[in-house]
């Protein structure tokens, strides 16, 4: 919209402008301070009219010295005689200025800017101020509770962006806690399995098949070179849960693919549906553990486990 105007193409923006109301009004709600601090990049160009009708708005998402700030550049923008240096300023110079604010100095809601901010930025153009209201702006700083003759504008309303409903994500589409501890139970080697409440591990999932993709890419990017892993995967149209321990990981080959010995590492079927038990199935021999074979799955998951910390 910005380009449009800058460009007078004044139907187009008019066009834009109302479709922005019409259908991103809750964005624009939201985000009001962004889109109005875009538009001051360029504010000095602004005319009167449109700072005017932006100052005096009570959603103006941006702190009040910020607009204050705002409108003395602009105003100093528009009297370009004026000298750099404010201590040089005559009279007439803060006279010039105060009557080019004429209209935006009484919308600045002065009661709801903080003492540092009055005396460091403020109180340099006290000239352009009626005395006053000056007068009272010092009084209500000295005593916040006496009443003053200058009408005192409300803050300013600060919309509070609200985040969207977070949706828990089970932790995993194919096992669950109970596996989870049956999993564990293995890889510590031991007859009883672990609780659920009590599982020494922490199971952070690497990749997920239908969220990461079922892709030779999508594997390597996120398991390269991870170590303790744990994969589990449905077979399509049963209630077979297959799945592996492998605590030494993989590394992506650069030629021919290439195995490596290790004893803790062994496949198995976990519990499910109408598969009644278990079957784990552990190396006997590490030279030779090595089985091929094919099937289609649904889902498949693969986790990296993380000894919790007691």
């Amino acid at each position: 919209m910005f380009i449009a105007c800058e460009f007078f193409l004044e139907e187009l923006a008019k066009y834009i402008e109302a479709h922005l109301i019409e259908t991103k009004a809750h964005w624009l709600r939201l985000h009001f301070a962004h889109v109005y601090q875009e538009n001051f990049k360029n504010f000095t160009l602004l005319h009167e009219n449109a700072l005017v009708s932006l100052v005096g708005r009570d959603d103006l998402q941006m702190k009040e010295i910020m607009i204050w700030n705002y409108v003395i550049k602009w105003g100093i923008a528009q009297n370009p005689d004026l000298p750099s240096d404010y201590k040089d300023w005559t009279q007439e110079n803060f006279l010039s200025l105060k009557t080019t604010l004429q209209s935006c100095l009484p919308l600045i809601r002065y009661f709801q800017i903080s003492g540092d901010d009055i005396y460091e930025y403020v109180h340099l153009y006290k000239k352009i101020l009626e005395k006053a209201l000056w007068k009272d702006v010092k009084m209500r700083l000295l005593s916040p509770n006496k009443p003053v003759a200058s009408k005192i504008l409300p803050p300013r309303t600060i919309l509070t962006k609200k985040l969207p409903t977070r949706t828990n994500e089970p932790f995993s589409t194919v096992i669950n806690e109970i596996h989870l501890a049956e999993i564990s139970s293995w890889i510590d080697k031991r007859e009883v399995k672990c609780f659920t409440e009590n599982n020494p591990y922490e199971f952070k999932l690497l990749l997920r098949g239908s969220r990461d993709g079922l892709t030779n890419v999508a594997f390597w990017n996120l398991c390269n070179k991870k170590t303790n892993v744990v994969v589990v995967m449905k077979v399509k149209g049963t209630d077979e849960i297959l799945g592996g321990y492998n605590p030494i990981g993989w590394e992506k080959p650069n030629t021919d693919y290439t195995t490596k010995p290790c004893n803790d590492s062994f496949i198995f079927s976990l519990k499910n549906g109408a598969i009644q038990n278990s079957i784990l199935s552990r190396v006997k021999d590490p030279t030779k553990e090595v089985i091929f074979n094919y099937f289609l799955y649904g889902e498949y998951e693969i986790f990296q486990i993380h000894k919790k910390s007691l």
